[in-house]
């Protein structure tokens, strides 16, 4: 086990150096949503329900709801003004008769674990909570928020308990209370005969998680049949920074490359504002492409009277040659 805190319990003078350790841990069984198709894992964006855009982490803020439904908005700068405790001090307030405590008020476990100079008064004090049958009523800042605990005796090693605030139980409010039904005393034999018949001793290992054993055994067999989706890398999203170093890129390639006698510059800019700008439609392209047609159209015959003329020439200066050789 790793400590996720370290302290000291404040016992009147005394002071108990100790470190704290999780003292359970949740074996439920935790599933993935992925993609049946393929079984790549499903992502979910942080995305602002008024503008629908995607909001990076920078500029999330704390907000607090109102009872009318209406947004009040928390800056980190205005959170620190909030009381906080960063103390690592157990404080003992009173000890307390165990029944006092509902169970229902119980929070998070954590075992106390004394450091090597602290194991004499670490083991006074939890000897004198055994013999007082009592539980210490403790204030603790275990990360920043202070919040009240109690401090008991488990298989020798102290016990810290963390405990919900008075207004973090619920009041039972339900019709039936207010009705005044009970059992009748033949009733009440009866099912004090069926508690009597049922009746032993709480032995956690005769109960097993049978559901997670069931998912485990499935699991195993599914990796047995080879029914198993190797699913690829994710695809990693595009940016804009990724698309304006390709720009630059390109236009460094195309500088160099007019430096060396090629391409002018504004051909380059020409040829990157053409790579750049999105597809044409496919109207205003068969457009284009219609009046560069016409256009080579317009100066083929050009070319082509320029050719007759040429060898109109040559064929009058022939006649002429022949002319002077016969006479």
């Amino acid at each position: 086990m790793r400590a996720i805190w370290k302290g000291a319990v404040s016992f009147g003078l005394v002071n108990v150096p100790v470190r704290l350790f999780s003292a359970t841990e949740n074996h439920d069984v935790q599933f993935r949503q992925v993609h049946v198709k393929d079984g790549g894992r499903i992502r979910y964006q942080r995305v602002c329900s008024i503008d629908g855009e995607e909001v990076p982490y920078s500029d999330i803020a704390k907000g607090y709801e109102t009872a009318d439904g209406q947004m009040v908005v928390l800056t980190d700068e205005e959170m620190k003004t909030l009381p906080s405790r960063s103390s690592k001090e157990i404080s003992i307030e009173k000890f307390v008769p165990a029944d006092q405590i509902d169970p229902l008020v119980f929070d998070r476990s954590y075992y106390l674990e004394p450091d090597k100079t602290g194991l004499k008064p670490y083991v006074l004090l939890r000897d004198a909570l055994e013999k007082a049958d009592r539980m210490a009523l403790v204030t603790v800042s275990i990360r920043t928020r202070m919040t009240l605990a109690v401090l008991r005796v488990r298989e020798g090693v102290i016990v810290l308990q963390t405990l919900l605030w008075a207004d973090e139980v619920r009041k039972p409010e339900f019709d039936f209370l207010s009705e005044d039904t009970h059992a009748t005393d033949k009733e009440l034999a009866m099912a004090s005969s069926l508690v009597d018949s049922l009746a032993g001793d709480y032995e956690p290992e005769e109960f097993e998680d049978d559901y997670s054993e069931a998912v485990e055994a499935l699991v195993a067999s599914k990796i047995e049949g080879g029914e198993i989706k190797e699913a690829p890398a994710a695809r990693a999203e595009e940016t804009e920074v990724v698309d304006l170093l390709a720009a630059l890129q390109r236009s460094v390639d195309k500088a160099k490359a007019a430096k060396s006698g090629g391409t002018s510059t504004s051909e380059i800019r020409k040829e990157t504002e053409a790579a750049e700008e999105p597809a044409q439609p496919a109207e205003r392209t068969s457009s284009a492409k219609k009046t560069t047609a016409r256009k080579a159209a317009a100066k083929a015959p050009a070319k082509t009277s320029a050719a007759k003329q040429t060898a109109t020439k040559k064929s009058t200066t022939k006649k002429a040659a022949a002319k002077r050789k016969a006479s």
